[in-house]
């Protein structure tokens, strides 16, 4: 079991320090988890106490197009956007290491649209005009 484990702390510790030799890669990394960080500062504070229902998403499916919820559920969109930064960075990484520079990059650029779009839809059904 320890060899498991040293043997673990090892490859991670060779994968991250692949990442910061690679510096296009690494400077992507931390650029998702920055706009992640922000996102989930502007969302958060924009999510204000309701008694009434809000809308809380939008489908294109359906007889309507927004659908409402209780204002809590609209904290769903910060656990978004750090789920989204966490997998993906780790994932890029994992790719850095088995599949090369190029992959990667373009799973981390991935990363940063789907934060990007979730930021934009939050910002719609949040109602934040000055943001877009």
């Amino acid at each position: 079991m320890e060899y498991f484990i040293e043997n673990m702390k090892e490859k991670i510790f060779k994968a991250i320090k692949q990442l910061v030799s690679d510096k296009y890669l690494f400077a992507l990394v931390i650029l998702m988890i920055l706009q992640t960080i922000v996102f989930a500062i502007v969302v958060g504070l924009s999510i204000h106490y309701n008694d009434r229902q809000l809308v809380s998403h939008y489908s294109a499916f359906g007889g309507t197009n927004f659908y409402f919820g209780q204002w809590f559920y609209l904290f769903v969109f910060v656990a978004f956007g750090l789920v989204v930064a966490f997998l993906h960075s780790i994932i890029t990484v994992k790719l850095l290491t088995i599949k090369g520079h190029s992959l990667a990059v373009v799973y981390a650029w991935f990363g940063i649209g789907i934060i990007l779009l979730g930021w934009i839809m939050a910002s719609r059904i949040l109602d934040l005009q000055a943001l877009l």
